[in-house]
């Protein structure tokens, strides 16, 4: 015998919506706007028809304001008067979904329990923000009558986080992964290692983290220029993410169908792993936790001890992660101890090498050849170009859009991140404007308006070389963010514009429309508290 939620009345059939009652972001490809609405209460029941409950629970705590709202796992109930889940065949993307929205009924489905999700994402944003609270009075919910169909133009979609300048806790780590859901991204790049700090338990080589897990002390404001020589605070500053913990957090994201990939950088940027054991260094040290910003000359030297201990990371790193990728840096090499080291230049003339620019990517070609044998592959920043492309690497092109044209030509998959339009450590004001601003590391900026108008897929390109561009990322770099509240004032709103760039076609893009869309979705972010930068959302 069905259950019947509620008594669906002729008032709920006739009420006029409008344009101003969906306020989604990203932009659905298709939405009609229904007459009607649906009302959500205490009686108001889930039906899952999927194979699993993650959904419908998700679903469940999102409306647990509302006293009363149930899971029926099986369909012994009508769909009237309630909420249905379902796979559907007929939906082609592997991400899509449709959500339908009738007085009396709700259903949402997808290709996939992930295109499910993402339709539960865009019905709560058709509803009101005061949902996002904890502890709130509300005893209903009116949704206005809707039918949606949707998919996202790209498959990866994503944000990075830099925790090696500074480190946050695991509770903002799930916040940001909050953010990434909200907004239909799907990947998480959690970078993890840096000169200034070595941030993931190793647990055979325990002392990354206790002697590369810390410095003594941070560079003082924005140090080292001509006018501000390098001053240091002296306070000890360090942290790092348990094994423990580090699953909590992919257990976590994975909730939210989000993959975490992680980056363990080399064979530059390696200051703090070469702190805690310098026999896998050009120079065997002594070396120490960088406490500025920037670039260092310090490397891993290319020995068969060092290939074997990034072998052991990796072996462990592979074991909590189960992402298909795992990001190995690559970047900002400099050459110089090679071009000094005896054994480094008998690397290079053993193994036939025209220059140190070939040594790094033999480094490199070792290291995905390693990764490959378990059914991984590597992620790697533009410079993994210089000298050779590993077979089977993709690359993140963050120097403009060359290396990712360059590539996507070899045929070789392609993420952009470039820092015209990518980078949200710049300032999202212009240079006038900037004395009121958190200070960051340099004068560029970039507006919201700037990252909205991105076209990830680059000129020039056939139609089949466009393929290899798979999306784009938004990257987070921290010198100059030590608190949450900073990277999140420095993220929002300019995350929210990149998920439509990703999400919806070209031509669904209008950005008058999509500013007026982001002052409603700025209410959810008043309501959940994030601190994001108004003025931008003003002025823009």
């Amino acid at each position: 015998m069905g259950v019947l939620a509620i008594s669906c009345s002729k008032k709920n059939k006739q009420v006029i919506n409008t344009q101003d009652n969906y306020q989604i972001i990203p932009k659905p490809n298709m939405l009609k706007i229904g007459k009607g609405q649906f009302n959500i209460n205490s009686n108001t029941k889930i039906i899952n028809l999927t194979n699993s409950s993650q959904n419908a629970e998700y679903l469940s705590e999102m409306l647990g304001s509302i006293s009363g709202i149930k899971i029926a796992q099986n369909n012994n109930f009508e769909d009237q008067g309630n909420i249905t889940l379902k796979i559907s065949d007929t939906i082609k993307n592997e991400e899509g979904y449709q959500l339908s929205i009738k007085h009396d009924a709700i259903t949402i489905s997808g290709k996939t329990e992930k295109g499910i999700f993402y339709g539960i994402q865009s019905l709560r944003q058709l509803l009101p923000a005061k949902i996002e609270e904890t502890k709130n009075s509300l005893n209903k919910l009116i949704v206005p009558s809707v039918e949606i169909s949707d998919s996202p133009r790209y498959t990866y979609r994503g944000m990075h986080l830099d925790v090696g300048r500074h480190f946050f806790s695991v509770k903002s780590i799930k916040k940001y992964i909050d953010l990434i859901a909200m907004h239909k991204m799907n990947n998480f790049h959690w970078h993890l290692t840096e000169d200034q700090g070595w941030r993931i338990e190793i647990k055979k080589y325990p002392k990354l983290t206790e002697i590369g897990g810390f410095r003594k002390g941070t560079a003082i404001g924005l140090a080292g220029t001509k006018n501000a020589p390098y001053t240091y605070d002296n306070i000890p500053y360090g942290g790092y993410y348990t094994q423990e913990e580090i699953k909590e957090v992919i257990a976590y994201a994975s909730e939210r169908h989000i993959t975490v990939i992680p980056e363990i950088e080399l064979p530059g940027h390696s200051l703090a792993a070469l702190a805690a054991y310098p026999q896998f260094g050009n120079t065997k040290g002594p070396y120490e936790v960088a406490k500025r910003w920037g670039i260092f000359k310090e490397t891993y030297a290319p020995t068969e001890e060092t290939f074997n201990f990034l072998q052991d990371v990796l072996t462990e790193v592979m074991e909590l992660f189960p992402s298909k990728y795992i990001h190995i840096g690559g970047d900002e090499v400099l050459k110089k101890e090679w071009e000094e080291s005896k054994y480094a230049q008998e690397v290079i003339k053993r193994e036939g090498l025209k220059d140190e620019h070939e040594l790094q990517s033999y480094f490199i070609k070792r290291i995905e050849k390693f990764l490959n044998s378990h059914g991984r592959n590597i992620i790697g920043w533009d410079e993994i170009l210089e000298g050779g492309l590993a077979p089977n690497a993709t690359v993140m092109s963050w120097r403009g859009i060359e290396g990712g044209i360059a590539a996507a030509k070899q045929k070789h998959t392609v993420i952009m991140t470039p820092g015209t339009h990518c980078y949200f450590d710049y300032y999202q004001v212009d240079e006038e404007s900037q004395k009121n601003e958190p200070i960051t590391g340099s004068k560029r900026f970039t507006t919201v308006k700037k990252v909205y108008s991105y076209e990830p897929t680059p000129i020039g390109l056939t139609t089949e070389e466009e393929k290899y561009i798979i999306g784009a990322q938004g990257n987070v770099w921290t010198e100059y963010m030590p608190t949450w509240d900073r990277v999140e004032y420095k993220v929002l709103p300019r995350m929210t514009a990149l998920s439509e760039v990703l999400w919806s076609s070209k031509e669904n893009r209008n950005w008058d429309d999509f500013h007026k869309r982001l002052q409603h979705i700025a209410k959810r972010y008043d309501t959940l508290g994030y601190n994001y930068a108004k003025h931008t959302i003003i002025k823009e």
